[in-house]
């Protein structure tokens, strides 16, 4: 039964990618034929007033807007940009666009973050959204020139790459993340039958077909996870599980992460509590996030951040476990965040949950549940440090613990602008992520009495 539902999913992502691609194609050479002759283009750093034309690119290739109160929240007052005890700001790029007679026809954003490796504390910056309209994409490589050229900075990071954009961060001398796995998603469908009529909608099927092939594919997913037991067991553990939402986390985050920075030297992207809230309290976000805290003999042990967002298109509601933070990686501790996890989406109503990232260590957490797993048609994850000896030793997987955290996954979600506008149509960029469309597999010892609806 397994090996039919692997063959069903495998076969509805095929066509979907095949179908993406086609459509793709006729859009892009559509779009080319109606510029005709092209204007020479230039590179320019990005001002707040290019909102609305960076927008207009965004949606042109469906890539959803973001809104302005986010841009300001990213670049006024990114904690990873406020430098010294006056806090004074750091200048650097928002990100540059590619401008051709006064239009914007290409754009890469540049997110600042920090993180710390053993006792060095490095800047990193993050490319968000490189998007170039097709007429342009010869030149379009400039914006990524500008990105790995600017100074000031340890390490630069691309984290939601597609195949061609990492083939792009490879010719910059930048290097597909070590870390084992990172390239494949966990996952498990909760609800069967929305997850399968999802499915359909993306192959736009006719209505007759499409309900005959959402029953089956419901019928052979639902089936197997029941014969195979594909869901977490109760624990007997005496962990204490509570779900806040990020704006009550308090000092003990910061008393975790401190302790963290005292185990093993493994590069970590800041945690600290003021980050962590700016990080999570997203303007406008259309979805949710939680965050899961597992308290042991009166102490925070441990965190998990869990994000619920609904796909517009198709109407899917995915969960994903964004971030899990754990002294010295204890696998009980982990274990009792992801059950909790696996509780706090179905409660939610949530279709699929997903894992993405994580070391193996971290990630056998739920092998007990026999999560499915699908692969990334290319990897998604790329680094480049400024010192080449740094660069060198981040070569080692052991170096890693790499979430979807570390980049623009979380940072940009999709938001209402105020006052609201009408939904747009897609979700945060177009990256290898959204190739793929299923989902993963937890348990939780969280009492009902215990929950806090956050949401």
């Amino acid at each position: 039964m397994g090996s039919l539902q692997e063959k069903i999913t495998g076969a509805i992502l095929t066509v979907i990618r095949k179908r993406r691609t086609t459509s793709s194609a006729a859009e892009s050479s559509a779009h080319a034929q109606s510029r005709g002759a092209i204007a020479p283009a230039r590179v320019r750093e990005v001002q707040f007033s290019d909102f609305d034309a960076v927008a207009d690119l965004k949606q042109r290739w469906g890539i959803s807007a973001d809104s302005l109160e986010n841009w300001e929240r990213l670049w006024h007052h990114n904690p990873a940009l406020m430098r010294g005890e006056m806090e004074c700001q750091i200048n650097r790029p928002m990100g540059w666009v590619l401008e051709a007679d006064g239009a914007v026809v290409g754009y890469i954003g540049n997110i600042s973050l920090q993180c710390r490796y053993g006792d060095r504390t490095l800047s990193a910056v993050v490319a968000h959204a490189f998007v170039v309209d097709t007429a342009y994409r010869a030149v379009g490589v400039s914006l990524t020139a500008a990105f790995f050229r600017q100074k000031s900075v340890d390490l630069y990071l691309c984290t939601t790459a597609i195949e061609a954009v990492g083939k792009i961060a490879l010719a910059f001398k930048s290097t597909r993340l070590p870390q084992p796995d990172y390239d494949s998603v966990l996952f498990s469908v909760l609800q069967a039958y929305p997850f399968a009529r999802a499915m359909m909608t993306k192959l736009s099927l006719g209505p007759a077909t499409a309900r005959i092939g959402t029953v089956v594919a419901a019928l052979a997913v639902g089936a197997d996870k029941i014969l195979r037991r594909r869901w977490p067991k109760r624990s007997s553990s005496s962990l204490t599980i509570r779900e806040i939402a990020p704006k009550d986390m308090g000092d003990d985050f910061q008393t975790l992460w401190a302790e963290k920075l005292k185990e093993r030297p493994r590069l970590l992207a800041d945690r600290s509590l003021a980050t962590l809230r700016w990080l999570l309290e997203i303007p406008g976000d259309r979805g949710c996030a939680r965050v899961l805290c597992c308290h042991k003999d009166g102490e925070l042990a441990g965190y998990a951040v869990l994000r619920t967002d609904t796909d517009l298109e198709n109407g899917l509601k995915k969960s994903v476990i964004a971030d899990t933070f754990v002294k010295q990686d204890d696998p009980e501790i982990v274990k009792a965040l992801w059950a909790a996890a696996y509780e706090s989406a179905s409660h939610e109503g949530s279709h699929v949950l997903e894992v993405l990232g994580f070391p193996p260590n971290i990630r056998l957490a739920c092998a007990e549940w026999k999560p499915y797993v699908r692969r990334y048609p290319a990897s998604p994850y790329y680094y480049k440090a400024a010192d080449p000896a740094l660069h060198e030793a981040l070569s080692d997987a052991a170096a890693w613990y790499a979430t979807p955290f570390d980049g623009d996954g979380t940072l940009i979600r999709p938001s209402y602008p105020s006052p609201a506008l009408p939904d747009t149509p897609g979700l945060q960029m177009k990256d290898s992520r959204d190739n793929n469309r299923d989902n993963m597999n937890i348990i939780s010892p969280v009492p009902q009495e215990e929950r806090t609806e956050v949401c």
